[in-house]
């Protein structure tokens, strides 16, 4: 039976899995080596609510990228962020921090789980524009136009954070970040420009 995910135990339960997960990765420093059973072990719960709460590894994984990065944003954006060009710019500031962040502590064993967590990263950073898009007071455009306009932002911010955070960096994030804004612009500054119009 699924588990609802708004239920408080279910939210205290999920952060024992998250906690248990960071402490052990701060010991073993790898994410490929920590299994399940240590997960649950940390968490002094057994394993079976571990799967009642996630089918695999790989699902909680992609759970607690999500988290990490929910965390970071609400550290600089607030939850009624406007959506404007500064509040723009510090969402891709983040964004490009976060990736170079997050590459420095990988190892080689955990390559695998790359493609998992960049995709838990992208699905996050569209939900969040998206969101912003549907805010707008004076918001006409149908569901799909927000949502590919969300879709494809996202991606492109998420795409250039992600091939610069894995090349030797020879533009520094400030110029990547306002180079990323200049060009996104083009298709989010219409948004902001109907909610304060």
């Amino acid at each position: 039976m699924p588990v609802n995910p708004s239920d408080p135990r279910v939210k205290r339960t999920r952060q024992l899995f998250i906690q248990a997960f960071n402490d052990l990765l701060d010991e073993k420093r790898n994410i490929y080596s920590i299994s399940v059973h240590d997960i649950a072990n940390r968490a002094a719960v057994n394993r079976a609510t571990f799967y009642a709460h996630f089918e695999d590894k790989f699902a909680f994984l992609a759970y607690w990228m999500t988290e990490k990065f929910q965390l970071i944003l609400q550290k600089r954006l607030s939850d009624d962020a406007a959506f404007n060009s500064d509040n723009l710019y510090i969402l891709v500031q983040t964004v490009f921090q976060f990736l170079v962040r997050f590459r420095q502590y990988l190892t080689p064993g955990d390559k695998q789980f790359e493609p998992l967590l960049e995709n838990a990263m992208q699905k996050e950073l569209y939900r969040l524009l998206l969101q912003w898009l549907k805010s707008g007071p004076k918001q006409k455009d149908p569901q799909e136009k927000l949502e590919a306009t969300a879709l494809v932002v996202s991606w492109g911010i998420f795409g250039s954070a992600l091939q610069w955070s894995r090349e030797v960096q020879d533009r520094t994030l400030e110029s990547m970040v306002e180079e990323v804004i200049e060009v996104v612009t083009v298709n989010l500054g219409v948004f902001w420009e109907q909610a304060t119009g």
